[in-house]
């Protein structure tokens, strides 16, 4: 039973369950593998057994229309042996060759009836010598009594044929007949007793509608015909011979090819399964599709597919059901239990779940609630761990901010004191220069006054006041310092091209201007002592703050300068190793570094000098600028061999404005 305790927890709990749900459910999951494991196999095997079905009744059609499709070819193929009996006969008929050879139509005309009787041609003609026909009789002639006539105009036999009985004695070839058929067409050579030709005799057996009826009752088939192009010519059906004659050139060629041979077709919403047959009839082939009925195959197989459906869709139902029963069981506690840990980061006290249950989720519970407990206590030590840790690290701020601003105030003097050094030459000589001046102005007076008061005492005034001699030094004197005040000026101007106050935005900067700058505040430490070489490539200009990458060179050019010990070198040049980028590299002949130095030199707040003289800033703020421009500062050296730094900076910073 739930402890009083634990009552608010559980009302609490159940508002809140409202509002809060798991990214993904438990009881959608079992169900998903449920379905997966039970359903997927049986599935697999539905499909699988109609697949194999639908094949075994697509393979029991195929056999059924083999068999007649040899049939058919049997049957043709007895044409052909008829026509070829028939054609020796006539070939050896006296009585046909003399008639033939003395050119009597009428007689051969009077044989022409006994010729066709009680045989399966369909229609006899007969030509003379000359290849024209003077004799022609169908069957349809026959029943209704009428003889053998003689057609007019009369027509000649095709040239192609002409040419051919006159190399061979027989032509035996298939062709489109009148009103949907195809003729199975058979020529014999007539030849007198001095073996010339006197005439020819053609037979057709007629492959029309009766024909096709006939076949269609005994086969209980559709037919189709096609001529050796593919086109068709003759159904069975007369619904069949809608369609264009080519439509079925593709399953015509695939057959020649030979590809598959099958194919269906609908008629009149009845399902047919054709297949093609090629027949080589003489010197001509032609096609016949036999089309069976799919009707009773198809719909046993619907009623296959909705048996199997049906046990398909009973065994789903029942494992949704058994999914929902579980889930009432099983997840119910489980649900309790996340939306406990989910409410456990609004809630500053620990959190307890009513134990429902004696198995293993009941443990589970009792755990949670231990758990909820000592995570609460863990949370109020380690908040007062947090609120320590940030009032040490304002500490460390304030200390790092004060030992920063001591790092430049250390750089401003130092750079105060070389400029001051630099300004107190010019400044020493035109302030000694200004006592001259006064007192070459004060004799230049006197001689102005005396020349307005007492002309006639001038030139004797002029004598006493060396008047020649201050004429000549006074250019001097004030060319002196006016000189003395332009290399103050200079002075001033390189310190403000250094620090850029006027310029303190990013901006298109030319490397060797800050260069020079830098330089030229150094002069005081450099001149008489350490010798610069500078090698200046003609280089794009680089988007960058002028006046935080001019305390770069600032830095590195002062390191360099107190490295060496007397007298000295630094060289400093300036290219571009490709497209992206600009390269300064500046070097110097001082005492270098060892191994565990260099690994070092960029970390805050280490420096090699004396106690005083250095905070170990510098280069640590040099690196932190660079970096933050996008580019690279490497350095090289070793003890006795100098040092030479390396920066890279790109030509085109990614740096937002006001970095």
């Amino acid at each position: 039973m739930p402890t009083p305790a634990a009552r608010p927890a559980a009302t609490a709990m159940s508002s809140r369950r409202r509002n809060y749900r798991p990214r993904r459910s438990l009881r959608t999951i079992l169900l998903i593998w449920f379905l997966l494991l039970s359903l997927v196999p049986l599935m697999f095997v539905t499909g699988y057994s109609l697949v194999k079905y639908e094949e075994a009744i697509d393979s029991e059609l195929v056999q059924r229309l083999q068999a007649n499709s040899r049939e058919v070819a049997t049957t043709i193929s007895e044409y052909e042996r008829y026509l070829a009996t028939r054609r020796d006969r006539l070939r050896n008929d006296p009585k046909l060759q003399f008639h033939l050879s003395v050119g009597s139509a009428v007689a051969v005309r009077q044989m022409t009836s006994g010729i066709l009787a009680n045989s399966f041609v369909s229609e006899i003609s007969v030509f003379d010598r000359d290849y024209q026909r003077i004799s022609v009789l169908s069957q349809a002639d026959l029943q209704v009594g009428r003889e053998a006539i003689n057609p007019e105009p009369q027509l000649a036999l095709h040239e192609a044929f002409t040419q051919k009985l006159g190399q061979q004695h027989q032509i035996v070839v298939a062709s489109v007949g009148p009103q949907n058929s195809l003729d199975l067409i058979s020529i014999v050579r007539i030849d007198g007793k001095n073996g010339s030709p006197v005439g020819a005799v053609e037979e057709v057996i007629n492959l029309g509608g009766a024909f096709l009826e006939n076949l269609k009752k005994r086969l209980g088939l559709e037919i189709l015909v096609f001529d050796s192009r593919g086109d068709l010519v003759a159904a069975s059906h007369p619904d069949l011979l809608l369609f264009p004659k080519d439509y079925f050139h593709g399953n015509v060629q695939a057959l020649a090819s030979g590809g598959q041979s099958l194919f269906d077709l609908a008629l009149r919403g009845e399902p047919l399964g054709f297949m093609l047959t090629k027949i080589q009839w003489g010197d001509s082939n032609f096609s016949i599709g036999l089309g069976a009925s799919k009707r009773k195959a198809k719909a046993v197989l619907r009623n296959i597919n909705l048996a199997f459906f049906t046990v398909i869709g009973a065994v789903g139902l029942l494992l949704i059901l058994t999914a929902f029963v579980t889930s009432r069981i099983v997840l119910r506690p489980l649900n309790d239990l996340v939306e406990a840990l989910r409410s456990m980061e609004l809630e500053d006290g620990p959190i307890e779940i009513p134990v429902t249950t004696e198995t293993e989720i009941g443990v589970l519970t009792e755990s949670f609630n231990e758990m909820s407990h000592r995570i609460h206590l863990a949370r109020q030590e380690l908040k007062t761990k947090i609120e320590e840790l940030e009032a040490a690290n304002r500490e460390i701020r304030d200390t790092q901010a004060r030992l920063v601003h001591t790092a430049k105030m250390a750089s401003l003097g130092q750079l105060v004191a070389g400029v001051a050094h630099e300004l107190n030459n010019p400044i020493g000589f035109v302030y000694s220069n200004m006592a001259t001046l006064r007192d070459y102005s004060q004799r230049l007076v006197h001689l102005i006054e005396l020349a307005e008061k007492n002309p006639k005492a001038l030139e004797s005034e002029k004598a006493k006041a060396d008047y020649e001699f201050v004429q000549a030094d006074l250019p001097k004197l004030i060319a002196s310092c006016e000189d003395g005040a332009r290399r103050m000026k200079e002075i001033v101007v390189k310190l403000r091209n250094f620090s850029r106050l006027d310029e303190a935005k990013l901006k298109k900067v030319n490397l060797r201007d800050g260069l020079e700058s830098t330089l030229a505040l150094l002069h005081g430490e450099l001149k008489n002592r350490i010798e610069v070489e500078a090698e200046y490539a003609e280089v794009p200009e680089v988007t960058c703050y002028a006046s935080q990458i001019n305390q770069v060179f600032m830095n590195i050019l002062s390191n360099g300068a107190q490295a060496i010990e007397g007298e000295g070198k630094i060289r400093i040049q300036l290219d571009q190793p490709d497209a992206q980028h600009v390269r300064v590299r500046i070097s110097d002949s001082g005492r270098g570094m060892d191994r565990e130095t260099l690994e070092r030199i960029f970390d805050p707040f280490f420096t090699t000098k004396d106690v005083g003289q250095g905070t170990g800033l510098g280069l640590s703020i040099s690196y932190g600028i660079i970096k933050k421009h996008g580019g690279e500062i490497q350095v090289t050296s070793s003890p006795g061999q100098g040092s030479e730094f390396t920066i890279l900076l790109p030509i085109e910073s990614a740096l937002p404005a006001g970095s």
